[in-house]
């Protein structure tokens, strides 16, 4: 099933307000965001970075840990109006005028 960024912020508030009850506020979320952020730090580092896992340290599915990122995003984006929707398209524009050249001229991106 494919979703679009408006159904996910849909979706994530019918749970939060049937399921969850309500919304923490958005302070609260900023930090929950922080560490799932973290979390998915961890879990990149020691599968694709030198770090090794501990021994009592469970392995965590890497796209669980992205959807957890992504459900606070969402949840921010409902508590503070933004159409996640808009600002993506509005930052393709942005990126698209402001680095149409510049990844180009890079010598540091040139193939090898």
């Amino acid at each position: 099933m494919e979703i679009t960024l408006h159904q996910a912020q849909q979706q994530v508030d019918h749970w939060i307000r049937t399921v969850g009850v309500r919304y923490f506020s958005e302070l609260t979320n900023l930090g929950i965001l922080m560490e799932e952020v973290g979390e998915l730090s961890r879990l990149m580092v020691r599968l694709y970075g030198d770090q090794s896992f501990k021994g009592n340290e469970s392995v965590k599915e890497l796209s669980d840990e992205m959807a957890d990122v992504l459900w606070v995003l969402l949840c921010l984006a409902n508590q503070t109006g933004v159409n996640l929707t808009d600002a993506l398209e509005k930052n393709f524009a942005k990126k698209n005028i402001r680095d149409a050249e510049r990844h180009k001229r890079n010598p540091k991106l040139k193939d090898k």
